[in-house]
């Protein structure tokens, strides 16, 4: 496993390289969602605040799959909600097509919905039990008051057909289907809008292995075929190389690494980065056996009160005096690959 050293190429500032012609779907920066905690009984005040994100900068081309990594509690759910306004950011800007999309209300905000949908993580909790397979699929195309009766029920039996299930599942009900198919029923909801962007939010961690495969070569095959465009939350790294073109991976509330896939793998740089990987099962025998695994010590701090400086300091195997007094800013130190870690830029 590779050790962070310094780079030998000047720095720049977080986001699309000058140099790149793709286009850019979706454009975070300095994103920050802080949930107060209030205390009072007949006046309630605001004395703490739980800071889920804070600070996440990145960018998603048209078309491509960004993975978004991390331990549980470091913020990435979160990131993906708050992107598509399901949570109000407490500040920053999140871009959709070049449009600011932070500060929309109303009628406004309702309609980017048709663009950007979500994929939520339980199967058995995210869909109503009291409603039919037809009336689930066929809700956001009512909502939006898109086609007829007759022309919303076509579409419902051609998304489930485009998702692999039976059409003439749509009078059944969520509690007589499997976990895998009740997924495959979110994903065509989903889809019902034509959607460009997807938050698919830890789409498979639920399912049996047997199934997640399915569910994986489902969303490639509906990228492939519509074009889409996926933020893939997850915390099982080899599903996350198998999967996404790019990687970027979260602690504490914070970006701190993103890279193409293959580079982040085979060239790790931060060293919470490099923790990671280490633990990820290699089925080599004989690499596993010559691997250095990295252990950390101590708890991840509470986002209610994160560390000053870094926020890895207190775990950092290589942390020196000024990690512990500035927070290190998200940096291109190689081409397509960006850092903040004091020991790298």
């Amino acid at each position: 496993m590779s050790q962070a050293t310094p780079s030998v190429r000047t720095a720049t500032a977080a986001g699309p390289s000058a140099s790149t012609k793709r286009e850019v779907l979706v454009e975070v920066k300095d994103l920050k969602k802080h949930f107060p905690i209030k205390s009072g009984i007949l006046v309630q005040r605001e004395v703490a605040a739980v800071k889920a994100v804070d600070g996440v900068s990145f960018h998603i081309f048209r078309g491509e799959t960004l993975g978004l990594v991390g331990e549980s509690g470091c913020g990435k759910s979160t990131t993906g909600r708050t992107i598509l306004q399901l949570y109000r950011p407490t500040s920053g800007s999140v871009k959709f097509e070049g449009q600011e999309i932070s500060d929309l209300k109303g009628e406004s905000l309702r309609k980017l919905r048709r663009q950007m949908q979500m994929v939520f993580q339980d199967p058995y909790a995210s869909l109503n039990p009291r409603m039919s397979v037809g009336r689930i699929v066929s809700e956001p195309l009512v909502v939006h008051n898109i086609g007829s009766k007759k022309e919303r029920d076509d579409r419902v039996a051609e998304l489930l057909e485009l998702v692999g299930l039976n059409p003439y599942f749509v009078n059944r009900y969520p509690h007589e289907f499997s976990g895998g198919q009740r997924q495959r029923i979110g994903l065509a909801r989903a889809l019902a809008l034509n959607p460009s962007f997807i938050v698919a939010d830890e789409p498979i961690s639920a399912l049996d292995v047997s199934i997640q495969a399915q569910v994986v070569n489902l969303l490639q095959k509906l990228q492939d075929e519509l074009g889409l465009t996926y933020l893939f939350i997850a915390h099982d790294l080899s599903m996350v190389r198998h999967l996404c073109d790019r990687v970027a991976v979260m602690y504490l509330g914070k970006v701190v690494e993103v890279a193409e896939s293959e580079e982040l793998y085979t060239n790790p740089l931060h060293p919470y980065t490099q923790a990671l990987l280490s633990a990820v099962p290699v089925p080599d025998p004989m690499v596993e056996e010559t691997r250095q695994r990295i252990i950390l010590k101590g708890d991840v701090p509470s986002p209610l009160n994160p560390p000053k400086g870094c926020n890895f300091n207190t775990r950092c195997p290589v942390s020196v005096d000024v990690c512990f007094d500035e927070d290190p800013e998200l940096l291109e130190v190689l081409p397509g690959h960006w850092v903040a870690c004091h020991r790298v830029i």
